[in-house]
């Protein structure tokens, strides 16, 4: 596998890697870990220490997000976490959330849709108009997670994210720490890692993670918006995989105003 971040390359095994879990396909310790996990607890002590009750985890439960959330529980910072239920997600997502406040003593704050704009967008567009075209999948996007950020986010001045610059080519250049242009501070702390990285830490410190990451998921959103990946395709080619565009992103993690995001826009 290339180490670099602009490749767009399989994150499934070549040769006869054991294949009973994710952390037999993926884990294993490479050059620099130790100072990329230094670098990183630095990274969360600093921004509690600026931004303190101001300060929250926006966690997908994927596995670079269940590694912050270990992070911050090893260092005892207590920064909110707080995750989307978009109302279509696999029930293995789901499960993550009683298993951290089990495993870590953190209870995940979970933000939701509008119940009506769902029942409406469903009753005039279709269960599945996601499959249809990009603009009604954007709209989904946009009512079931755009607008839920909106409020998760609301009072903050700073935000935690899993990216990766090795996640796509579309995220190549995140920095660790960006405006996200509604006049908070986004903060990316493992933006240096890899995937092998991820995992190393995951089997090194027991952390939970999604059992779908078993079943060749590496990006999981919502089910009917994920599938497995294949030898030879990229890290995010089981996301919206019936669209030909190149950058394919929910909006999450596009700078918007705050009335853009209110209103679930997501050009």
């Amino acid at each position: 596998m290339s180490d670099s971040a602009s490749d767009a390359v399989s994150f499934l095994p070549l040769g006869n890697a054991p294949q009973s879990s994710a952390i037999g396909l993926y884990a294993r310790a490479t050059a620099g870990f130790d100072a990329r996990l230094d670098e990183t607890r630095a990274l969360l002590r600093e921004a509690h220490a600026q931004y303190g009750d101001g300060l929250l985890q926006s966690s997908s439960l994927g596995a670079e997000d269940m590694v912050i959330t270990a992070l911050l529980a090893e260092l005892q910072l207590p920064v909110a976490v707080a995750t989307l239920d978009t109302g279509r997600l696999h029930a293995e997502t789901l499960a993550l959330i009683p298993q951290i406040r089990a495993q870590y003593g953190i209870e995940v704050q979970v933000f939701t849709p509008v119940a009506d704009a769902v029942v409406h967008f469903v009753k005039t567009r279709g269960e599945n108009a996601m499959y249809e075209s990009l603009a009604l999948r954007k709209e989904c996007c946009g009512i079931r997670k755009l607008e839920p950020l909106s409020r998760m986010l609301a009072g903050r001045s700073a935000w935690i994210t899993g990216l990766r610059r090795e996640q796509s080519a579309n995220r190549a250049e995140v920095p660790f720490s960006e405006p996200d242009g509604q006049g908070r501070t986004k903060l990316n702390p493992l933006a240096a890692w890899s995937w092998a990285d991820v995992w190393y830490f995951i089997q090194t410190r027991a952390v939970p993670y999604n059992a779908l990451h078993d079943q060749f998921m590496p990006s999981i959103g919502c089910a009917p918006c994920t599938r497995a990946i294949a030898v030879g395709e990229d890290f995010r080619a089981g996301r919206w995989w019936w669209e030909d565009e190149n950058a394919k992103e929910c909006g999450l993690h596009k700078s918007k105003s705050n009335e853009e995001l209110k209103s679930g826009a997501t050009a």
